[in-house]
């Protein structure tokens, strides 16, 4: 094991902080537990979990003719380079007339686990897989997410399908959902599709390989574009952020790498809000509830209006996201290069999603996703990662049974959907203070030999709890210990680094 001292410099306040000895990887992988079990969370499956996991050796098969054979079409996976739980496939069809069959498989993974099993109850505890810098808590074991639940090449896979037909002005005429069998054909890396998509690279190698794929990928692009544009006409807000992750050189931080967002990207993004809006289109449709992923009208659109008059554009007194999603479009076009700055400060304004069970012949929620512009959305395509997913997928496959045997009772009752909702709420709050406290490690990590130098920054929160920004470059989100008076969100100030504390996941800065 590497084993070396970050030595760490005299502050300019006298204080001398702790040196590190080891690597990085493992005082990270150390604190991430940590912080798992500090906020409730399971950082190890149960041993009855392990048991059942034990019985499951094969992917789950179809019975009879419950499932259309859809493995001649060219389905793709399209994900990040190192992914390996494959949660949907794509794949398009020209139809006459200029609409487009679009299809999205998404992996039957309650097939494998079903209702209140110890995987179940696991993965129902957690809510969501955990993300941190040096180690992933899976919400399932990866013998089933990156395996024989995952849409892994050539792979005969069980799925829930969303079939849509897109019309030529990007909208969806008409939809279903159906359970099939499908193989994927080939599995894309975002980076790499996005090159040949802008012309900058060659066709992914497994692209190539698969006879029409190209053409199809060619034609799903121009489709996600179109409905990208209907969306943003109505109401859905163009908003762009920066994401960074710590480079390790063997294990230790040496940087942090910025992921761009790309065309790639905006291709399963755009189908994915797609098939969630239309999965909660169906359920609707078929008289069952649903469990929605609402983002209420903005918590703080005073000072949303308050930015926009700091950019010279004006904003009506009340909510409007169409109004709103023509400032960002404005602001992006002056300055390509601030606006993730803009972008950061208009989603911290706008306040936090929820799930929220939604019945039959009820409206509790007429706003539905506000930055998305969609009235119904459910979460269903990540159920190797998110519990709610799998959550709909059951509620799917209930809608299935009914239209054979209308008096089949749904899987959840209405006080269980409600307390699901709450629960997932809570849970994915503590997951992303985990996630932030560790990357806060991280950076503390990478940060230990800067004290005391300045650096641009923006406000990212402020209230009762304390003052907090993100830094341009790079992009470190830390406290503000002195001078934090006045501040607001949204508001740019240069910060001195006066302290870092890796094992508490501390970033201090001092208003210059």
């Amino acid at each position: 094991m590497h084993n070396i001292r970050v030595r760490n410099n005299h502050t300019n306040d006298g204080q001398i902080n702790h040196w590190h000895k080891g690597d990085h990887r493992a005082i990270l992988k150390r604190i991430a537990r940590h912080a798992m079990l500090d906020r409730g969370l399971l950082p190890d499956f149960s041993a009855e979990a392990i048991t059942q996991l034990d019985t499951i050796d094969q992917p789950a098969r179809a019975r009879g003719d419950e499932a259309i054979d859809l493995r001649g079409l060219p389905w793709a996976s399209i994900d990040n380079d190192d992914s390996r739980d494959l949660d949907q496939l794509t794949a398009a069809q020209m139809l006459d007339g200029g609409d487009v069959k679009v299809l999205v498989a998404v992996s039957d993974v309650d097939a494998l686990v079903k209702e209140d099993s110890p995987l179940d109850r696991h993965a129902g505890h957690n809510t969501t897989s955990v993300y941190t810098p040096a180690v992933i808590f899976p919400m399932l074991p990866e013998k089933l997410s990156a395996g024989l639940t995952s849409l892994n090449p050539d792979e005969d896979r069980l799925a829930i399908v969303v079939e849509m037909i897109v019309g030529a002005d990007g909208s969806v005429r008409s939809h279903d959902i159906y359970e099939a069998v499908v193989r994927n054909r080939a599995k894309l890396a975002y980076n790499s599709l996005a090159a040949w998509l802008d012309g900058t690279g060659p066709v992914p190698a497994p692209a190539a390989t698969v006879s029409g794929l190209e053409e199809n990928l060619r034609i799903q692009d121009e489709t996600a574009r179109k409905m990208k544009r209907r969306r943003h006409e109505h109401g859905a807000l163009s908003l762009e952020t920066v994401e960074a992750s710590p480079l390790f050189e063997e294990d230790i931080i040496i940087d942090l790498d910025i992921k761009a967002k790309n065309r790639a990207n905006d291709l399963i993004e755009d189908f994915m809000i797609a098939a969630n809006s239309m999965t909660s289109r169906f359920l609707e449709s078929k008289g069952l509830p649903s469990l929605r992923r609402v983002v209420r009208r903005p918590q703080r659109w005073d000072r949303i209006v308050e930015l926009a008059t700091e950019y010279g554009q004006s904003l009506p007194q009340s909510p409007d996201a169409v109004a709103l999603e023509h400032f960002l479009r404005v602001a992006q076009a002056k300055d390509a290069v601030r606006f993730p700055d803009l972008s950061l400060s208009i989603i911290k304004l706008l306040g936090p999603g929820q799930y929220v069970a939604e019945f039959p012949g009820e409206q509790k929620n007429p706003d539905g996703h506000f930055s998305l512009a969609v009235r119904g959305y459910s979460h269903s395509t990540a159920p190797n990662r998110r519990f709610p997913d799998l959550v709909t997928q059951r509620l799917l496959k209930a809608a299935f049974l009914k239209a054979a045997s209308p008096e089949t009772p749904g899987p959840y009752s209405t006080s269980a959907l409600e307390e699901l909702a709450t629960h997932c709420t809570r849970q994915e709050d503590a997951v992303k203070k985990v996630e932030r406290r560790v990357g806060k490690s991280a950076a503390a990590l990478l940060f230990e030999s800067r004290i005391g130098q300045r650096f641009d920054s923006i406000v990212t929160g402020a209230g009762q709890k304390g003052t907090w920004v993100r830094l341009l470059h790079p992009p470190v989100e830390g406290k503000v210990v002195s001078g934090y008076l006045g501040l607001d969100v949204g508001q740019r100030l240069q910060v001195r680094l006066v302290h870092v504390d890796a094992e508490a996941g501390f970033i201090d800065f001092a208003r210059v």
